[in-house]
């Protein structure tokens, strides 16, 4: 069962492995999804534009928070996958249970602080008074439960490090499964708005987190999870933190700029942060796309940097980026051709189609971008660089959309939400660029250490 449920990445097909590993957390990432694409398609639907517009408007935050402790959890999988690929299957054990306990903190303080700061964060982001009261109860209860979601982050990152992508897929088929069917009982009949499909997502996320600790704790192989051994190893702690933080602020950063695009986006009325909401949420199922080529560059990438095959590390790389670039390219367009009908799922409103139709004419077209910095992104960082990642998305992602905004947003004849959506494609190629550059340099240089 154990050797079913990996993937030895060092040797084969790099194509069909990656496909192997790809597909299934692709699928597992639109399940995912739905968790948010359910709450808000029924509160658009049975709840009204203001409670579309209050769930839709804290995806950000939502993010902004998050992205710092999932950082972590990509971090363990590095590590983990370090090890796996180079046989040390002691520090993989410790590995596993440092993760874990580690998930377990990390929503303990992103509870305190989601719970606590929701309202505060949100006043400073410009959410208008009609939906402020309904967007903090959301992110209040949601952040209520949070440290199931990191504990199900935790733990998949840990099975995906030796390819089991599978598992994870099924635990989220389920749980979307409960989430969709609590919304509609939440929402419908007991007409609980946006507090039954926050309840509904806690109650999901903490199903996720059980089965897949039930996974961990029936490993036959150095995966398996002790309760007995959960201690943080200090070695092991500092190694994560290395490659977690700098991706977790990484993520911070595209988070930060996206929560200033969305203030800017506030400032246009609630009809455009609803319809934007929608186009985001379909956007997300063309990201997923793109982004499971980049989870498996991230993966293979550091299974054979273990093993020592830096040539195979190019070979994955160029496949990586090619199949991002055709999921991005292909999904995207279509996505866009068929935006109106899209849309009209969550709200029939038509200026609200209207807005998010406007949205996606910009990052639909141009989304492979994104798909394909990623993919550079995390390959840098499954070599064990991962402040260089951090560095240029600062500078190419984060100040780049701050600086748009401060300049080109500006200028009155440019005042619009067009502009404001331009800062995504322009960013994204000119961090694409600077990855290739910073990637191609720490090669170089690990050839020339591996010569002396």
């Amino acid at each position: 069962m154990a050797k079913s449920n990996q993937i030895d990445m060092t040797e084969g097909s790099v194509f069909f492995k990656l496909l192997q590993f790809s597909i299934p957390l692709i699928f597992s990432s639109v399940l995912q999804l739905f968790f948010n694409a359910a709450d808000v398609v029924v509160v658009g639907r049975f709840a009204g534009v203001n409670s579309l517009a209050a769930v839709g408007s804290t995806s950000s935050l939502i993010n902004l928070l998050v992205n710092l402790f999932l950082g972590l959890s990509v971090g363990t999988n590095v590590i983990a996958a370090n090890y796996f690929g180079s046989g040390k299957n002691k520090k993989l054990s410790q590995t596993v249970h440092t993760a874990i306990l580690l998930s377990v903190y990390s929503g303990v303080i992103l509870t305190v602080v989601g719970v606590f700061g929701a309202k505060y964060i949100l006043r400073l982001m410009g959410s208008p008074d009609e939906v402020l009261s309904l967007a903090t109860l959301y992110l209040q209860i949601y952040f209520a439960g949070i440290t199931a979601s990191m504990v199900y982050n935790f733990g998949s990152a840990l099975l995906r490090s030796k390819g089991d992508t599978k598992r994870p897929m099924y635990i989220l088929f389920a749980a979307g499964l409960i989430n969709v069917v609590l919304n509609l009982i939440f929402v419908i009949p007991l007409k609980m708005d946006v507090a039954g499909v926050a309840l509904a997502t806690v109650i999901s996320q903490v199903f996720s987190a059980f089965m897949v600790i039930r996974c961990l704790v029936k490993e036959s192989d150095y995966f398996k999870l002790y309760f007995s051994k959960l201690k943080i190893d200090r070695e092991i702690f500092i190694d994560i933190l290395k490659i977690g933080l700098p991706a977790g602020f990484q993520g911070i950063l595209f988070s930060f700029s996206n929560v200033i695009i969305q203030s800017s986006v506030n400032s246009f009325g609630n009809i455009m942060i609803a319809g934007s909401s929608a186009a985001a949420n379909i956007e997300g199922f063309v990201y997923i796309s793109m982004n499971g080529f980049a989870q498996g560059s991230l993966t293979f990438v550091s299974q054979n940097y273990g093993a020592k095959k830096m040539d195979r590390i190019k070979k994955v790389v160029r496949i990586a980026l090619l199949c991002a670039l055709v999921a991005g390219t292909v999904l995207g367009n279509l996505a866009y051709l068929f935006g109106r009908n899209l849309i009209a799922i969550y709200n029939d409103n038509p200026d609200v189609i209207e807005a998010g139709l406007l949205r996606m004419s910009v990052i639909m077209t141009t989304y492979a971008l994104c798909g394909i910095m990623d993919v550079m992104a995390n390959s840098v960082r499954g070599i064990g660089h991962s402040l260089l990642p951090m560095v240029v998305s600062l500078l190419g992602a984060c100040g780049l959309r701050l600086v748009w905004l401060a300049t080109a947003f500006q200028i009155p004849a440019f005042h619009t939400c067009r502009t404001v959506f331009l800062s995504y494609p322009i960013s994204w190629a000119i961090t694409f660029a600077a990855h290739v550059v910073c990637f191609f340099v720490i090669l170089k240089n690990l050839k020339a250490q591996k010569e002396l």
